[in-house]
Formats: structure tokens, C-alpha cells, sequence
């Protein structure tokens, strides 16, 4: 099974930028979907990002649309968010999930999640 560890969280300064890291460790499959996710301030968990490892195709929430940027180093299992213009409202926990579907941002095609990575924007 593949193990997940978020990393990159911590105090931001709005209109700056923070990078966060997942690194995946474990067994692996093709045709990975790796997705971001975060659990803001009184919203339900929505999706931030996801990367595509078959034709690495990605996709972003509304909210974060030209903001954020997802990225990977496939040879190091490792994904990356890049959070720039960063705003008070994108203060929560961020976490790194896959699945061995194609997906986008549905929660549900989702079975392998990480700890999470606490990220806060000061106002």
C-alpha cells in the first residue's frame, strides 16, 4: 500500500506564497491520480488540485484557480502545491490523497490519504 506524508505547512503572508510536499512511499501503481485537499474554516473538505500520472492532466478548484499549481517528480514519488497569492481564507489543513482511478477532484474515487499539513494565512 502506499503511505502519504504531507510537508511545507505553516505561516503565510497574505498575497505570499508556501509550497507543500507530499511524499509517497510503497507500493505504487500505474494511472495514479494524486489530488490536494484541504478542510477549510467552515467549509466541508473540497479539492484544491489533482495530477494525473497516466498524461499528466490537472485539474483545480474554483477557488484556487490560477493561484495554485500542482506538480510532480514522478522517479521520487513526490507531488508538490505551489500556493501563490495566498489569502486568509485558504487557512486550513491540506492533505495529499491517490487513487488508482482517473479522477479529478471527487472525494469519493479517493482510498489513500495523508496526515495533513496545517496552513495558515495571517489576515
Amino acid at each position: 500500500q502506499v503511505q502519504l506524508v504531507e510537508s511545507g505547512g505553516g505561516l503565510g503572508e497574505p498575497g505570499g506564497s508556501l509550497t507543500l510536499s507530499c511524499q509517497g512511499s510503497g507500493k505504487t501503481y500505474p494511472f495514479y491520480t494524486i489530488g490536494w485537499f484541504r478542510h477549510t474554516a467552515g467549509k466541508d473538505r473540497e479539492g484544491v488540485a489533482s495530477i494525473n500520472t497516466s498524461d499528466e492532466s490537472t485539474y483545480y478548484g474554483d477557488s484556487v484557480k490560477g493561484r495554485f499549481s500542482i506538480s510532480r517528480d514522478a522517479a521520487n514519488h513526490m507531488v508538490y502545491l505551489q500556493m501563490n497569492g495566498v489569502k486568509p481564507e485558504d487557512t486550513g489543513v491540506y492533505y495529499c490523497a491517490t487513487t488508482i482511478m482517473y479522477g479529478g477532484l471527487q472525494l469519493s474515487v479517493y482510498d489513500t490519504w495523508g496526515q495533513g499539513t496545517q496552513v495558515t494565512v495571517s489576515s
